[in-house]
C-alpha cells in the first residue's frame, strides 16, 4: 500500500475475547438494563448534568454510518425560551394530526398509551436533544457531496443515544411531531439538515406513571435458520 493521502488507512483491531460465561453475563446484564427503559412523559424540571449528555452524544457519534459520512447533528436545547417555542410549534402540528390527519385505526393504536396533542414535557424537561439527519454532506471546500444510507445511519446512532442516556440514569421520550420542519427553523440549522427525532431528557417525576405494556417474547422476534 502506498503512502498517498488518498489511500485508505487501516489500523490493527483486537477485541477482547471473553470466556463464554462472561459473555452470557454481560449480555444478560445489558438486556436487563435496557429492558427497564420506558418512554416517559412526566418529567421533573430538575437540572441534569450536561457533561453526561455530552458523553452520551459521543457514544451516539460512534455508531456506524454509510461510507463513514457520520450524517448527524445533535442539538442540545436547555434555553427555556427556545423550549417553549418548540413546544408551541410542535403542538400546532400535533393538534392538526390528532384532529384531521389521524385515521381511526391510528387513534385506536394510540389509545393504550393515553397520548394527546398537548406536549408540556417539551417545556418541562430540563433538556431536549434534537437529532438532525444530513440529507447531503458539505465538503471541506463547501462543495455538496452525497451521503449514503442516512436514514439507517441516523436511526442506529439514535438507538445508541437512547441506550446511553438510559444507562446514564436519565429518562427519555422519542417524540416525532410530523412534519418537523419547524425544528430546523427554530434551531437555525443549515439547509442540508432534516429533523429526525426530538428527545426530551431528564428525571421522571416522583409520581410518574407509564403504560402497562407487554413486549413480544423472544420466539416472536427471533428466527433461527
Amino acid at each position: 500500500m502506498t503512502d498517498h493521502e488518498d489511500e485508505p488507512r487501516f489500523l490493527p483491531y483486537a477485541q477482547e475475547r471473553l470466556a463464554e460465561e462472561a459473555m452470557r453475563e454481560r449480555a444478560r446484564e445489558f438486556r436487563e438494563e435496557v429492558e427497564s427503559r420506558r418512554s416517559v412523559r412526566f418529567f421533573s424540571d430538575e437540572p441534569i448534568p450536561l457533561d453526561v449528555l455530552d458523553d452520551c452524544i459521543r457514544a451516539a457519534g460512534s455508531a456506524p454510518s454509510g461510507a463513514h459520512r457520520q450524517p448527524w447533528t445533535f442539538v442540545v436545547v436547555t434555553d427555556p425560551t427556545i423550549k417553549r417555542e418548540i413546544r408551541l410549534a410542535a403542538e400546532v402540528e400535533e393538534c392538526e394530526t390528532y384532529s384531521n390527519r389521524m385515521t381511526d385505526e391510528w387513534r385506536e393504536a394510540l389509545h393504550p398509551l393515553g397520548t394527546n396533542w398537548e406536549k408540556p414535557f417539551l417545556e418541562i424537561a430540563p433538556a431536549l436533544i434534537a437529532v438532525f439527519r444530513h440529507a447531503w454532506g458539505i465538503g471541506p471546500d463547501g462543495e455538496r457531496r452525497t451521503n449514503y444510507y442516512t436514514q439507517e445511519s441516523v436511526g442506529i446512532a439514535s438507538g445508541f443515544l437512547l441506550a446511553a442516556l438510559h444507562v446514564a440514569g436519565v429518562a427519555t421520550l422519542t417524540h416525532t411531531p410530523s412534519p418537523m420542519g419547524f425544528l430546523a427553523r427554530i434551531l437555525e440549522r443549515p439547509e442540508n439538515e432534516r429533523a429526525y427525532l426530538l428527545i426530551p431528557v431528564g428525571y421522571p417525576t416522583e409520581d410518574c406513571v407509564v403504560p402497562d405494556l407487554v413486549r413480544k417474547p423472544l420466539d416472536e422476534i427471533r428466527v433461527r435458520r
